[in-house]
């Protein structure tokens, strides 16, 4: 990693992806439960709230909507993603290179490593690619790090996590998104491993409100700088309320509880 790469997608050192590349890894699926947010328009909306501090798409999604938002959102391009009919051994198609991301107009770049894949090696191979086409550019680097395949028993155990974090410093990114490891010990041990690569927690299935919110604090209490998240924030009737609770919890350090309630929300009240 190089410092202060991620600036521009990064608010006090602190981070909130808005992850929108779920049409394609996991398909229409992931809008029923909020239908509008099929529209892209809707989630680019979503994203010009002060808490967002990157939005994540496919290149077709960019090219469509990124050039009417481009002074209200920070692009951050997906470089690689596979739909959810591929039924294979974990692996990610490159759809886009660095140079077109550029050209879109994008700040940073994020690409998926499946650690523990029996793909690892040529994903590895087309993530150095990347790092360092980025390198040039000026462009920040995230780290989709999910340890996944055949050979793993457990892929949110904490070794499994803190495996998967230092795979993000090892290879140059400067952001690793792992998923949350079940406790903020583990995932304080996932953020020394990572040095000085920050690490964001994936937003992961939707969960109610208050649930949610504690898990990020977790995070954020043990050293995480962030979150991206998709899911939990999208499929909810008012996205809105949940981003503000977000910035109190990462960027003001507020408590879960207190955080909901001053977005106008009831800590009592589950969903």
């Amino acid at each position: 990693m190089i410092q202060h790469a991620d600036d521009a997608i990064t608010r006090d050192g602190k981070i909130l992806i808005l992850a929108y590349d779920h049409g394609l890894e996991h398909g229409p699926v992931d809008f029923e439960p909020n239908p509008e947010t099929a529209d892209p328009e809707r989630v680019f909306e979503l994203a010009t709230h002060d808490a967002v501090t990157a939005l994540a798409v496919q290149k077709g999604v960019a090219e469509a909507y990124y050039p009417y938002y481009e002074t209200d959102v920070t692009l951050l391009l997906k470089l690689n993603g596979t739909s959810n009919l591929w039924m294979g051994e974990p692996d990610s198609a490159v759809n886009c290179s660095v140079e077109y991301a550029a050209d879109l107009g994008a700040d940073a770049i994020g690409f998926t490593l499946y650690g523990g894949s029996n793909h690892e090696i040529e994903m590895a191979e087309e993530f150095r690619d990347a790092q360092e086409d980025a390198r040039e550019h000026d462009m920040g680097v995230v780290m989709w790090s999910y340890p996944r395949g055949q050979g793993l028993k457990n892929d949110t155990s904490s070794d499994t996590i803190a495996y998967a974090a230092r795979q993000g410093l090892e290879l140059g990114a400067d952001v690793a998104k792992v998923k949350y490891p079940g406790s903020a010990d583990a995932m304080a041990e996932a953020v020394r491993m990572a040095g000085p690569t920050k690490v964001v927690m994936s937003g992961g299935s939707k969960t109610d409100d208050l649930s949610f919110l504690e898990t990020v604090e977790s995070a954020i209490d043990a050293g995480a700088k962030g979150l991206a998240v998709g899911r939990n924030v999208f499929q909810r009737e008012n996205p809105t309320q949940l981003l503000d609770a977000l910035e109190g919890v990462i960027f003001e350090e507020l408590s879960a509880a207190e955080a909901l309630r001053q977005a106008g929300g009831d800590p009592d009240a589950a969903e």
